[in-house]
């Protein structure tokens, strides 16, 4: 009997070797799972995945980064553009370079995004105890910074042993991808382990296909979701990001145009509809628009289709106020079909909205609540044209004017790209969607910083497609470093840095919390502790210049028009600085349509913090429970 064949390589080789023969396949179609490993070394990868990813070559691409929680936000741009059938590895030493990755750890996985995080971890064999970095605890000789990593992933898995490699990477793939259990999968692995050899079963390095379903909808759950919209005067669907995931635009599109319900989307379902579709309401909830707000505070069934209801969604449950209001949660994960006491329709959105299409046909809502919201969807437009434009091109631009701008000059091939400060809300109320990926926001962690990573990896999932990041001034200071990286490895992404002098997003919730936007400024302080107005003489402009961005400024907006035609157009990482004007008399966004709740001080001295919690205490009295 033949002894079965095996292959001699230390751990970190084998590893490399194995991640480059997995695959996902849905609807016939196959992707490589982990397509590239972005990485910074140091002692605790150097020697052993350094050593590894350098022997693969081609085999398992390699990708510079210059700070970790970056390149796992690139690694997360890259799969969400990739409809998460794609995913990339980040690597990192032992210490803080480990440490660095939490915050994209937590990203990842509450936006359900797969990465796999290889962070290096302290000698298993303890030659020596404390190596540099290690963090002693007297209680457990088992932990080490790496821990920190295990409420944020959805696998963690520290590989003493070469053979406990095996099952560790196979569970570690099984979750990246699990369309319900992804985000971020670590595997911590001891500088020592990494470099020891190991005789491997040559099965191990197989290809391998990670099937990803289409769960079909139980049929008694079906059928009670059929009654319940059939039953409805004022239904509204709510796309959630899980319409994108599972590819289901165009199953969506059919539902609407089959049964006229309108159409609100989420920050992350934006796009499932395009703006031009009779049946598209906008966002919805505390960035929402009015039309889509209007129709979820008198609907009396609610279609969510792949949303987990944040806060921000529902108003923080102030927004579905109709007495009886009863919700139907298309979701591939049971734990978000349950919310909201909803009737838990468990499967892929896709699958989901195809099986209601077929058991509703030919029903339809009544058609003055169809012409009603259309009315009121081409209010909303008008609304949008007045906050985009800009007669006089010599002005100052808003930065309102900003995304009116960029409006003017993307096609449905771009991809906008932003996270945190005040652009999540004006982008949601505002920005009109031409595409199904155009529309990029990361608002389930809202990470200032994410917005520059993030647009180098979806450049490098859709090569073809122009990228737009739009930065604040308070995020770039946060996060500019992998502008170096677009410059080196020459990836055209376009940033758009609009600079106002503050944090203008928390300097609102400041003021409407009765905070007096302390603390929120970019302005000189005086002795008393107050600004004097001015602002810092900080170049933020030079400053991308100086990490190699080609760097266009424009202080009106006919030079911003002129200067977001050119970037669009060039062939290197380029950067569209411009200065907004903050006075009130500038058109701007409409304000939020629904309230979220940020609590109030309930005793305070002074008179806006007094005149805040009255408010408070006003809205939270809409509050309800949904069982």
């Amino acid at each position: 009997m033949n002894a079965p064949t095996t292959r001699r390589l230390t751990v970190a080789q084998a590893l490399v070797e194995f991640l480059a023969h997995q695959y996902t396949e849905r609807d016939g179609r196959r992707h490589r799972l982990i397509n590239a490993c972005w990485g910074i070394f140091g002692h605790g990868n150097v020697a052993g995945l350094g050593q590894a990813l350098l022997e693969s070559g081609d085999a398992m691409p390699y990708l510079q980064g210059r700070n970790e929680q970056a390149m796992v936000h690139a690694a997360v741009g890259y799969a969400r553009q990739r409809d998460r059938l794609g995913a990339q590895a980040v690597t990192t030493s032992i210490g803080p370079g480990a440490t660095n990755l939490v915050t994209g750890a937590a990203l990842a996985t509450v936006n359900r995004l797969p990465v796999l995080l290889l962070p290096g971890d302290i000698f298993a064999t303890r030659p020596a105890d404390p190596v540099l970095q290690q963090l002693e605890v007297p209680f457990a000789g088992d932990v080490s910074v790496n821990d920190a990593l295990r409420p944020v992933s959805r696998y963690f898995d520290r590989v003493t042993r070469p053979e406990a490699l095996i099952p560790a990477a196979l569970q570690a793939m099984r979750v990246l991808a699990d369309p319900v259990d992804t985000g971020a999968v670590t595997l911590a692995l001891p500088q020592d382990v990494q470099a020891e050899a190991y005789d491997w079963p040559e099965e191990f390095f197989a290809d391998r296909i990670w099937r990803v379903p289409r769960p079909a909808p139980d049929a008694d759950a079906l059928a009670e979701a059929v009654r319940a919209l059939r039953g409805a005067r004022r239904p509204l669907v709510v796309a959630g990001g899980g319409v994108h995931h599972s590819e289901a635009e165009e199953a969506l599109r059919a539902f609407a145009d089959a049964t006229g319900i309108p159409v609100a989307s989420t920050q992350a379902g934006k796009g499932s509809l395009r703006h031009d579709h009779p049946a598209d309401v906008g966002g919805i909830g505390h960035t929402g628009t009015a039309t889509a707000d209007a129709l979820a505070r008198e609907a009396d069934v609610v279609l969510g289709v792949g949303t987990r209801y944040t806060d921000f969604t529902t108003a923080s449950s102030t927004l579905f106020a109709a007495p009886g209001v009863r919700f139907v949660n298309l979701n591939i994960a049971s734990f978000d079909a349950h919310k909201l006491g909803g009737l838990s329709l468990v499967a892929d959105a896709r699958a989901g909205l195809e099986a209601l299409a077929e058991e509703l046909s030919g029903e339809r809502v009544d058609a003055e609540y169809e012409a009603a919201y259309r009315e009121a969807k081409a209010g909303w437009e008008r609304r949008v044209d007045a906050a985009y434009g800009a007669a006089d091109p010599s002005v100052r631009p808003s930065q309102t004017q900003v995304l009116g701008a960029l409006d003017a000059v993307v096609d449905d091939t771009d991809v906008i790209i932003n996270a945190a400060g005040s652009l999540p809300g004006d982008l949601h109320k505002l920005w009109r969607a031409r595409s199904r990926r155009q529309y990029h926001l990361e608002y389930g962690y809202s990470c200032m910083g994410y917005e520059i990573p993030a647009a180098i990896g979806v450049r490098l999932a859709a090569p073809d497609r122009p990228v737009w990041a739009l930065v604040g001034d308070g995020t770039y200071l946060m996060n500019p470093t992998e502008l170096v990286t677009a410059v080196q490895e020459g990836i055209h992404i376009n940033v758009v840095l609009v600079q106002n002098h503050g944090y203008a997003s928390i300097g609102g919730l400041s003021q409407a919390t009765g905070g007096e936007r302390f603390g929120t400024d970019y302005r000189f302080r005086a002795a008393d502790g107050t600004y004097t107005g001015a602002p810092l003489p900080v170049d933020l402009a030079a400053n991308a210049a100086s990490l190699g961005m080609h760097v266009l400024r424009a202080a009106t907006v006919g030079e911003l028009r002129a200067a977001l035609a050119e970037a669009r157009g060039a062939n290197r990482p380029t950067c569209v600085y411009v200065e907004t004007e903050t006075a009130d008399t500038v058109p701007g966004a409409p304000e939020a349509q629904a309230w979220w709740d940020v609590p109030v001080a309930e005793t305070a001295t002074r008179p806006a913090a007094v005149a805040a919690r009255e408010a408070y205490d006003r809205h939270t009295a809409g509050r309800r429970r949904h069982l």
